[in-house]
């Protein structure tokens, strides 16, 4: 090769290096000169428009809004997605974060998917009398802890020992945040330090993880298991009592059954052991129902009152399952027992606020009057299914009129939910409905997303509609809005 040759190739080879570099070196600078064209926070900020809306809206998060858009606005640029924006661009994108971030994230939805005690979506709605309750008090003060006959400080929980003993039969009752709440309270009241002796099938877990060994662990008692899983006979109880045996506990299953070759004590059992040997016997209910409900299709829910003619010193059960009010965990049975409890420290801890009071006394009256439609948790538990049917047929023939859906009638089943009556479903008619482009899934989601959101179910890439736990025609009116906006934008 001649001498020359490489020469030449290397001085062309540092040409193109050159030219690179220069290159580069542009981009570079068309780059920074880009960024640069950025406006400053205050800039955006002096412009009239963000100026009203930081009138409107704050100027704390009209601030951050614009930082965020602005620093959104520099990643566009840099990864080569946007170029340069006049300023008037970023405000509608500023407008919509204020938006999103006033948005509230607790929101009222439509819940059309038969299970009538959602946990996910709030268990039972509250009756029209309790929100109004609700309402009076919220933005009033109150008696809450006042003694309006002498004058003089008051105990919260009056308001609601009175009513909701009456109730169920019981001398006394008491009020805490939740059922996990009342358990634990019971327990470390009366067993601390003592053991509790329960059976082993009863050694049950609910949703989120609340287990009875763990709230026993907690309370400071030990666990004293009897029994076998599936059976427990009294004499096992028995055999386990000593000195420091403090409670005899049963547990209602809630959220699961067991069948087959299954036995345990009942209840009047379990009692009169306990006084013969001066122990306490406390009830978990869960569900907390007040009313036979066999002949509305759900059955092994004693009510309350029961368990008490039954012999149980304390029953526990939850204020926002079938009792059809707010969340809260309640407690009665005799009066002693209960002042015992009422003594803890922690009840302090664990009690509940006037907006709960509000709405469990007002649901407490409905009861009393025997208006249970206007419980809505029993209303839709107790709706007949020819009833639900002719709200089906009505609503899709509507959702029929709409372009690109085919929709059908179809048997099917509603449940209670909220870990009651397991295994046990309420006959009702479904609307199907299939979108001509849109899988169920995407229908679903779409349908989230609306305003109301609407939650369905979804089986076999079918979308189903269960009206038993629709609320009134009001709502039947979103769910056709909502499919007529989702046809809308398929087009």
């Amino acid at each position: 090769m001649p001498e020359d040759a490489g020469r030449v190739t290397g001085e062309a080879g540092s040409e193109s290096s050159r030219s690179s570099r220069s290159s580069q070196s542009d981009s570079e600078a068309g780059l920074s000169a880009r960024l640069r064209q950025i406006p400053a926070v205050e800039e955006i900020l002096g412009r009239p428009f963000v100026n009203d809306l930081e009138r409107r809206a704050g100027r704390l998060l009209v601030r951050e809004a614009t930082r965020e858009a602005l620093e959104a606005w520099r990643k566009r640029i840099t990864t080569g997605d946007e170029d340069a924006l006049a300023a008037e661009s970023l405000e509608p994108e500023i407008a919509l974060r204020v938006q999103a971030q006033l948005a509230p994230s607790l929101r009222a939805v439509i819940n059309a998917t038969g299970v009538v005690l959602h946990t996910n979506l709030g268990r039972a709605p509250l009756a029209a009398a309790a929100v109004e309750s609700l309402a009076q008090v919220a933005g009033r003060y109150s008696n809450l802890e006042y003694d309006l006959a002498q004058g003089e400080r008051g105990k919260r929980d009056a308001h609601t020992d009175r009513l909701v003993a009456k109730l169920v039969g019981a001398e006394a009752a008491l009020v805490v945040n939740n059922n996990a709440a009342a358990v634990f309270l019971a327990l470390n009241s009366l067993a601390e330090g003592g053991e509790v002796v329960i059976s082993r099938g009863e050694l049950i877990e609910i949703g989120g993880s609340f287990r009875i060994p763990d709230i026993c662990a907690k309370s400071g008692a030990t666990i004293r298991e009897v029994g076998t899983t599936n059976r427990t006979r009294l004499a096992d109880y028995a055999s386990v009592v000593s000195e420091r045996t403090r409670v005899l506990l049963r547990v209602h299953p809630s959220n699961f059954r067991m069948v087959g070759f299954t036995e345990r004590p009942e209840l009047r059992e379990l009692a009169q052991l306990a006084h013969l040997h001066n122990l306490l016997l406390i009830e978990d209910l869960g569900s907390g129902c007040l009313l036979d409900l066999t002949a509305h299709g759900l059955r092994d829910e004693p009510p309350v009152g029961q368990s008490l003619k039954g012999g149980a010193d304390v029953v526990t059960f939850s204020g926002d399952k079938l009792l059809g009010g707010p969340q809260a965990g309640i407690l009665v049975g005799n009066r002693e027992t209960l002042q015992r409890i009422r003594k803890n420290p922690l009840f302090r801890a664990l009690r509940v606020d006037k907006l709960t009071i509000a709405a469990l006394e007002a649901t407490a009256r409905l009861y009393l009057r025997q208006d249970l439609d206007a419980i809505p948790a029993l209303r839709m538990i107790r709706a007949p299914a020819d009833s639900i049917a002719m709200r089906a047929q009505r609503l899709a023939s509507r959702l029929a009129t709409l372009a690109g859906l085919t929709v059908e009638l179809e048997s099917g089943e509603s449940v209670a939910g909220g870990g009651s009556t397991p295994g046990q479903s309420l006959p009702t008619t479904l609307v199907s409905v299939e979108h001509l482009r849109c899988s169920a899934q995407e229908v679903a989601c779409r349908l989230r997303h609306n305003r109301p959101p609407v939650i369905a179910r979804v089986e076999r890439d079918r979308l189903l509609l269960d009206l038993r736990t629709v609320l009134d025609d009001d709502e039947e009116e979103q769910i056709v809005r909502a499919f007529g906006q989702l046809t809308v934008e398929r087009r």
